[in-house]
């Protein structure tokens, strides 16, 4: 075993109401257990941080910590590692690679997902350390003499395989309804989010129209840079739906009826008039009815997470079926489907914008938190420098 400095989320204590108190990272040593022959010792270089790391420290829906039933756990799932040593049966990178993080820990019979590294799949470690251990399987070599930045690659590495994999089922199951010569240029709409936006990015090279709902200047001006049409989020300030509060308050309901209305109204006018093909929520239950109106006839509602309401409730399905609407649930990617998401990627350019933005330091990782949970960060891919780039003489003679 060696020891590692991580930042650390400690089991949390339980409240009256039997939830647990909210965590912060504690920066600390860290035990790394001894390698396995499918294990390799690498060093982090750059991190995104993502929901499910907010998800971990404010413990909603759970304490993975309690769920892990261990006591302190080192999350970070997305980044960029260097490989320093491999266990006997590794084959698939050696020491010296520059690799993406594939957070799939547990996969089922056909490699999708069901834990994740660093989150809810137990004994396993995330990137919030100077040094970490991680199976072979979820490493993804970045290609060799890559024109791509290593920041580029730590923001792709599960935003972008989740786009991905999210991508290519809502447009397939579009496209079995609706050919080509019916409608060569369907209409994309995402909320805002960096998934969102990767997937929309996507649908470009689709062909399609795309537009994204922000609430930043600065992330609106960026998506009219792409050609992606902006919709600002602040015209419509009521539109997060609260059922009782709408069955119990005149005002209120003819607030959000309000909000609601005028939403519409923006993205048809986005659309010029045409229906939405296919709706990007990854937000979930507050916006929902939103999004079905908005969702022309045969359209299809994807989400590859939640992050405001896990739960739907109020469904009509006789409506569903009569629309022929498609609602598309993914959860990450399998392996092969990250694997095509690098290729394209390094072909075609389909990367994050992040050079030139703040990548926050390794002491700043908490305040980094914080941003995030307090809506102060502008970027979809907020970044933090775990390691140098550049590696140290011994390990330029190991590779």
């Amino acid at each position: 075993m060696q020891e590692a400095q991580a930042w650390v989320l400690h089991r949390g204590e339980k409240q009256r109401d039997g939830k647990s108190v909210p965590g912060e990272l504690v920066q600390e040593s860290f035990i790394i257990p001894d390698l396995g022959p499918e294990h390799v010792l690498a060093e982090p270089l750059y991190g995104c941080w993502e929901g499910n790391m907010g998800h971990a420290l404010q413990r909603v829906p759970v304490d993975i910590c309690r769920l892990r039933r261990e006591d302190k756990v080192v999350i970070g799932n997305a980044g960029v590692v260097r490989v320093l040593e491999t266990g006997s049966a590794v084959t698939r990178v050696r020491p010296g690679d520059l690799c993406l993080v594939f957070c799939n820990a547990e996969q089922d019979e056909h490699g999708y997902p069901v834990k994740v590294l660093a989150y809810d799949a137990s004994h396993t470690m995330g990137l919030l350390a100077r040094r970490t251990r991680l199976p072979e399987r979820v490493l993804v070599p970045i290609p060799r003499d890559t024109r791509h930045s290593l920041k580029q690659w730590a923001a792709f590495s599960l935003r972008y395989i989740t786009a991905w994999s999210n991508w290519r089922l809502a447009y397939g199951c579009w496209r079995l309804q609706v050919s080509e010569s019916d409608c060569p240029a369907p209409f994309v709409v995402g909320w805002g989010g960096g998934v969102s936006y990767a997937q929309l990015r996507l649908a470009r090279y689709a062909g399609c129209r795309v537009a994204m709902v922000a609430s930043q200047d600065e992330r609106l001006r960026r998506l009219a840079s792409v050609d992606i049409i902006p919709i600002d989020r602040r015209e419509f300030p009521d539109l997060m739906l609260d059922p009782a509060l709408f069955a119990s308050d005149s005002g209120y309901r003819q607030r959000y009826t309000q909000s609601e209305k005028r939403f519409l109204a923006r993205v048809k006018e986005a659309g010029r008039g045409q229906d939405v093909s296919i709706f990007l929520d990854h937000i979930g239950a507050p916006l929902f009815q939103a999004t079905l109106k908005a969702l022309g006839r045969q359209g299809v509602i994807a989400t590859a997470g939640w992050k405001l309401g896990a739960e739907l409730i109020d469904l009509s399905r006789s409506t569903e079926c009569t629309k022929r609407h498609q609602h598309i649930h993914t959860h990450y990617a399998r392996y092969s489907e990250a694997v095509a998401a690098v290729g394209f990627a390094e072909e075609m350019g389909w990367l994050p914008p992040v050079d030139g933005e703040r990548v926050y330091t390794w002491e700043e990782i908490p305040q980094l938190a914080r941003d995030v949970e307090e809506a102060r960060v502008a970027s979809y891919f907020p970044l933090f420098q775990v390691n140098p780039e550049a590696p140290s003489p011994v390990h330029q003679e190991a590779a």
